[in-house]
């Protein structure tokens, strides 16, 4: 008799499977980084693809991560916010053409106010047990991104902070 080779299991597209991905804004990923991952979920790359560069059009030629919750060939396109995204999505500079741009210097300045709601949309991701730690947290990315913070160097906002000159509220 011929050996019998186990099937394997049939692919439940009813099941929701949660990708993330990497994505440059307002681009359609290219075929090469999604196929691999929703080809075996029978969906499109093109259609995703384009899905993606929709959802993340207000962050045309940043560095994004976006959630595909994909269930019956469906995905679902969600954007997962990181600091920087944020923080520079604050700034709200010009679009750039990356082709003639290279290195980008965030120059601009954002209110600490602005901060402070960054904090808060990325409370539940931070590792600090009060809100003052996590706009410690998004102050050190707008110092990595290179702004200024209601006109002063973060780093030292971020000392004002912890010297109690400036409040930061508990929630």
């Amino acid at each position: 008799g011929h050996p019998t080779f186990a099937m394997p299991p049939k692919f439940d597209a009813s099941q929701v499977i949660e990708v993330s991905i990497r994505v440059k804004g307002g681009e359609v990923p290219g075929g090469s980084s999604l196929a691999p991952k929703i080809g075996p979920l029978g969906m499109s790359p093109k259609k995703v693809g384009d899905d993606i560069a929709k959802a993340t059009k207000a962050w045309k030629g940043m560095n994004v991560t976006v959630k595909l919750i994909c269930q019956n060939r469906q995905a679902k396109v969600e954007l997962v916010p990181t600091a920087s995204s944020l923080v520079v999505k604050a700034l709200k500079e010009p679009e750039r053409d990356r082709k003639k741009v290279k290195h980008v210097k965030h120059s601009g300045n954002i209110a600490l106010d602005e901060i402070i709601d960054i904090a808060r949309q990325m409370r539940d991701k931070s590792m600090a047990k009060e809100l003052k730690g996590t706009v410690k947290e998004i102050l050190g990315t707008a110092f990595s991104v290179g702004c200024t913070v209601n006109g002063k160097s973060p780093k030292d906002l971020q000392e004002d902070i912890d010297n109690g000159e400036v409040p930061i509220p508990d929630k």
